[in-house]
């Protein structure tokens, strides 16, 4: 994957500014759900199912990694085919923009936005419900680059095997709602039987989701878990590189 093109990057960010769906759902929405989650009165209670952590704690992670999910797996995937489609792409290929670089202006402005996301997710469960800043920040934040690198990758191969929106946004779908499931939107990683919380330890985000919850308990996310979300982005970044072409 090549250094994006810094104009194409600049157009990039402009346009993402001009989109009030993908700035709700990828940088507010995850803040706003942990918002909505933590007014409930028993998800502030320690509960001894998930070792005396409150179930506002435990979804913290999750709001984390959601508007990196929103962002790679649904919102880049239907720009850049909405791009091939309409012939955006063909013109590009006249010019000396390489299609690796495009991808990676795109995975840089979703990319940037995800951890913005994630920024405000954290100051709402720390400011609104005095959620503990991740005790073991170093790994804390590999984490979450390992997971975003990891989730723009698969975005970036949704993109290359998509030749229209429509297709962009079946694939899309069908992979998004098991990755929210994987990274515990409706069921706490921790609140899973240990065979299925192994078993979604080895997708990128169960890995993701299972590294940030240790770091933010104060322990190193574990090397098997940032192995898993190393290999999938080298494994996903190489598929979407040999395989994206401009039309």
């Amino acid at each position: 994957m090549t250094a994006p093109d810094p104009a194409v990057l600049r157009t990039e960010l402009r346009l993402f500014r001009r989109e009030p769906g993908a700035v709700f759902w990828i940088l507010l929405f995850p803040a706003l759900l942990l918002a909505i989650l933590g007014s409930v009165p028993s998800f502030r209670q320690p509960d001894a199912s998930l070792g005396g952590l409150r179930t506002v704690d435990v979804y913290v992670p999750v709001a984390v990694l959601l508007g990196l999910i929103v962002g790679g797996v649904q919102s880049m995937p239907q720009t850049i085919t909405g791009y091939r489609e309409r012939g955006i792409l063909r013109r590009m290929s006249t010019t000396p923009v390489r299609p690796s670089s495009l991808l990676a202006a795109h995975m840089v402005v979703y990319g940037g936005a995800a951890l913005v996301s994630a920024l405000l997710a954290l100051a709402v469960g720390r400011i609104a419900f005095g959620v503990a800043l991740p005790r073991q920040a170093a790994g804390y934040l590999l984490a979450l680059l390992l997971a975003t690198a990891a989730g723009l990758a698969l975005g970036a191969v949704i993109s290359a095997l998509s030749r229209t929106t429509k297709i962009a946004g079946a694939i899309g779908s069908a992979v998004f709602f098991p990755m929210m499931f994987c990274a515990g939107v409706w069921v706490p990683v921790q609140s899973m039987p240990h065979t299925l919380a192994r078993i979604v330890g080895w997708t990128p985000f169960g890995a993701a989701a299972q590294a940030l919850g240790r770091a933010a308990a104060g322990h190193w996310p574990g090397w098997a878990h940032l192995g898993v979300l190393a290999a999938w982005t080298v494994l996903l970044t190489a598929g979407a590189t040999r395989w994206f072409r401009w039309e």
